[in-house]
């Protein structure tokens, strides 16, 4: 099926046309068409190219109106104000684009893909082994898996990576005590829950740090410990493999809660590069990029210095020839450009990293892995907060935990879907509520820009009113009992049938989802979705209370508002999976 031409397309093509005719020697140029509340379309193009070709703008204006070609698409254009130009698209136009959609067999509703498709690898879901995921862990799970949608929807391929927390020295402090206490994480059942790991992890490690602050031998042989793990001894190394296993069970458990898929394959933690380590720091070292400095290997920067005004470089190697974080994400860019072959590479981590990230970027396009071709974009997210807000803790001023959290969430929606049931079981009430919870928490960080901190705020999220996932499925739900008590009548476009001015705003709106997508996927911009799909609710609701579907005028008349509404439908169940957000059937 081949992408569909959106109206403002078709506009766009015929205003450029008539603009090259009223003025040839402009070449191309841009009519600068937008959507407005004075007509379909404004175009305000016009002043800029006046102005530049020493021309009245509203005499160009005319000129350009005389020469637009209207009929199948364009009702009518006139100049308003300085030289602005009003189009009225015609009704049979609006039916006609959106039957198009609705006929693209690949449920694409005729959704283009990019011109030109890369790869993007984007770094996103990283939790810390052996340490319970708070809240903090959610924003980058949520924002970073509607964005791999985005760009996979839009042609994009797109390679996961979660660069989880899995080496360095606290290591040396549990491997050790489990060499001490063997039977700590094994498990009674061959099936053990998230929960339970988690539980293990969290007992073994408060044991280990307990004795490791307290018996200076044990202090010492867990050092020791560090150094065979990072020196690849094969003992320490399957203990430590028993941290990273039991920490999945937990992480997948969470993911699984959270309705996201994570790959085994996709999980590439900090250990996943040691075998890099050195030869980033030859390279660097060798090409002048990074120098010798009380015995550490620094990168500097002219414009980062610290309170007392001396520089604050970026250390790739310690003194005493241990590696930071620094060493780490070098030798992933490495991997990301030379090995995946990205043009993108995209981390979504939290904003308090910037400037680490800003450095380790900068040192990379020194180094020349990153260059014209190959890009690098932290996509940085804002802290959450409490209704207070001020960063979220629990009230004994611990960090959420982030199973609490959605337990909780599902627990609300529960109830509010189970208010609102007639007709459903137990478990299907169970199931619904865990998709509203689930989707009420996705949507509220996703409405938010992701630079922008939030408030976390239940009450809200799942509220029927307002600009909440809760409002956009029950939409959807409602449309689906219209399409189910309709009997015989059947949805089925209808463009010789005039509009009413509710339909109108609707179609226009339902056919602009392609360009929302392109621009979600181009600006990493989860929220443009959730604005666009929220739009689409509220018109969608205009339209029910003004327009009779069931008992329209005719069976015509029926048989279009019943593909208006199917239309809708799709568009929302379309935008709500790049969201990661289910959208039930009833509710």
């Amino acid at each position: 099926m081949a992408s569909v031409t959106s109206l403002s397309d078709s506009v766009h093509q015929r205003l450029a046309a008539a603009l090259s005719a009223a003025l040839p020697q402009a070449g191309s140029a841009d009519p600068l068409l937008r959507r407005s509340d004075r007509a379909d379309f404004q175009a305000n193009g016009i002043l800029a190219l006046a102005k530049k070709e020493k021309a009245n703008p509203r005499e160009l204006a005319t000129q350009v109106v005389s020469r637009v070609e209207s009929g199948d698409v364009i009702k009518d254009v006139e100049v308003s104000g300085p030289g602005f130009l009003n189009i009225t698209i015609t009704d049979r136009a609006i039916t006609q684009t959106l039957a198009a959609r609705y006929a693209d067999d690949t449920g694409r509703l005729g959704v283009p893909h990019a011109e030109q498709p890369g790869t993007t690898v984007i770094d996103y879901a990283q939790p810390n082994v052996a340490k319970e995921m708070h809240v903090g862990h959610l924003r980058s799970a949520v924002i970073g898996d509607s964005v791999a949608q985005l760009l996979e929807f839009t042609g994009e391929s797109v390679v996961r990576r979660h660069h989880i927390g899995d080496w360095g020295t606290q290591f040396g402090m549990l491997i050790q005590y489990l060499e001490e206490h063997p039977h700590e994480l094994d498990h009674k059942a061959d099936e053990v829950s998230g929960e339970e790991a988690m539980s293990n992890l969290d007992r073994l490690y408060k044991a280990a740090r307990k004795l490791f602050d307290a018996d200076e031998e044990f202090k010492t042989r867990a050092r020791r410990r560090v150094v065979d793990l990072q020196a690849g001894d094969p003992q320490t190394l399957a203990m430590w493999q028993k941290f990273v296993d039991e920490s999945k069970i937990y992480f997948f458990s969470v993911f699984e809660k959270l309705d996201m898929e994570i790959r085994d394959p996709d999980i590439v933690g900090e250990s996943g590069y040691n075998d890099m380590l050195a030869e980033t720091c030859r390279l660097l070292e060798e090409s002048g990029v990074a120098v010798r400095s009380e015995g550490a290997l620094c990168v500097f920067f002219d414009d980062i210095k610290g309170p007392d005004g001396k520089p604050v470089p970026l250390i790739v190697q310690k003194s005493d020839g241990g590696y930071g974080y620094a060493a780490t994400d070098l030798s992933a860019i490495r991997d990301r450009v030379f090995g995946i072959k990205a043009n993108t590479l995209l981390y979504v981590v939290d904003a308090r990293q910037s400037l680490h990230f800003k450095m380790v970027f900068e040192t990379a396009r020194r180094a020349g892995w990153l260059n014209e071709d190959v890009k690098a974009v932290q996509l940085a997210f804002g802290t959450v907060l409490g209704k207070d807000g001020k960063p979220f803790k629990t009230r004994e001023g611990e960090t959420v935990r982030l199973v609490d959290l959605l337990d909780e969430a599902i627990d609300r929606a529960s109830a509010v879907v189970r208010e609102k049931a007639l007709d459903l079981s137990e478990e299907e009430i169970a199931e619904r509520g865990t998709q509203v919870g689930i989707g009420a928490v996705k949507y509220a960080d996703l409405s938010t820009s992701a630079n922008r901190d939030y408030k976390f705020d239940l009450d809200q999220m799942v509220s029927l009113n307002g600009d909440t996932s809760v409002y956009l499925q029950y939409a959807y739900a409602r449309i689906q009992s219209i399409l189910r008590k309709a009997g015989e009548a059947r949805p089925v476009a209808h463009p010789e049938l005039d509009l009413h001015e509710a339909e109108r705003a609707l179609g226009l709106h339902a056919d602009s989802f392609a360009a929302t997508v392109a621009e979600a996927a181009a600006e990493y911009a989860p929220h443009k979705m959730t604005a666009y799909l929220y739009q689409l609710a509220s018109l969608y609701t205009t339209f029910y209370d003004k327009c009779p579907v069931l008992k329209a005028e005719s069976p015509e008349q029926i048989e279009n508002r019943l593909f208006l509404c199917d239309i809708t439908a799709r568009t929302l169940h379309q935008g709500m999976a790049l969201l990661g957000i289910r959208t039930p059937e009833r509710l």
